[in-house]
């Protein structure tokens, strides 16, 4: 089943581990076990700790904001129109230092959620 959906009627609720942090659910485990699709919404001042994930490839695509992500062993920047691609079992995490909240699309296959 195909979804079309903009992104201003995506329901934006609390990360169930990161304070402060919002999350919205496109598409997730029960609808596709291969992928989920969300929404995350990072206040200014986030930091998202350095964790890796064991089977999901990461896909993150920036709509909005800047920060730092760390991948491959160091911090770099990152803002919008930026895609990082981490694989399984890859350490990574995420700072948001600009002026405005980050929002990222983010696919995790095999579905993380």
């Amino acid at each position: 089943m195909g979804i079309k959906i903009n992104i201003a009627d995506v329901e934006m609720k609390p990360h169930p581990k990161f304070e402060g942090v919002k999350i919205g659910f496109i598409a997730t485990k029960e609808l596709c076990c291969e992928a989920s699709i969300t929404i995350l919404e990072i206040p200014v001042g986030t930091e998202l700790p350095i964790h890796t994930h064991e089977k999901e490839a990461d896909t993150i695509f920036v709509l909005q904001g800047e920060g730092e992500i760390y991948l491959n062993g160091h911090w770099q920047p990152i803002k919008a129109g930026d895609i990082v691609a981490i694989l399984p079992k890859e350490e990574h995490g995420l700072k948001v230092t600009g002026e405005v909240p980050m929002r990222c699309y983010i696919i995790h296959a095999p579905a993380l959620w």
